[in-house]
């Protein structure tokens, strides 16, 4: 059938993929035809990614989150992503174990990558998530999380950290596990908002 590059899944990354995420053979097949379409080489960039989210979140700005997601994904740092770390985004963000899922949260908020996560780092991330909520919806957040900067200190302070002192992966997860209000708090939490918008545009 061809490389590739000709529209057919090498067996080895369909088996490798079927393994890893919770897609079927056809579903990747399919997936792979349209990832084609949209980028012919192969690769989407940092742009076309932002692209993306840009279109989920016509009324915020979501770049800043699109960006730190791409990092987060871009595993072997090459500036694009290929099909594979495409579908494990995919995966992750729409429906992965939630052990993988806090395993790719921490990747995101260790923006340096040195494997351990700052005050700084979460203040970072949290407000990208803020960047995407529109600011009708933050007057309706609880007055203790309604700005980046509340919302950071209320997951700072759950760690029990001081304020120059670094949360490890396995802590975070942990920390995470046993509590799901953090979890809200880490995380951008407004998927059926997104969807009720999309209803109301189609209507």
């Amino acid at each position: 059938m061809g490389n590739s590059k000709s529209g057919a899944l090498s067996k080895e990354l369909l088996e490798d993929l079927k393994s890893n995420t919770k897609y079927s053979e056809a579903e990747l097949s399919t997936w792979y035809q349209c990832f084609l379409k949209e980028c012919p080489g192969g690769k989407i960039s940092k742009e076309q990614f932002e692209g993306i989210y840009a279109s989920f979140f016509p009324n915020a700005d979501p770049s800043a989150y699109a960006r730190h997601v791409f990092r987060s994904f871009d595993t072997n740092a090459d500036g694009t992503l290929d099909f594979k770390e495409y579908i494990v985004a995919l995966h992750l963000t729409s429906g992965g174990k939630t052990l993988q899922k806090l395993e790719w949260a921490f990747a995101l908020y260790d923006v340096d990558g040195n494997g351990t996560i700052s005050k700084n780092e979460i203040q970072e991330i949290v407000k990208s998530i803020f960047n995407m909520i529109p600011v009708e919806d933050q007057k309706s957040l609880p007055e203790d999380e309604d700005t980046p900067e509340k919302r950071s200190e209320k997951i700072w302070d759950f760690f029990g950290k001081k304020d120059n002192d670094k949360i490890a992966e396995g802590e975070f997860i942990q920390g995470v596990m046993d509590n799901k209000d953090i979890l809200r708090l880490i995380q951008y939490d407004e998927p059926q908002k997104i969807k009720d918008k999309l209803k109301e545009k189609r209507q």
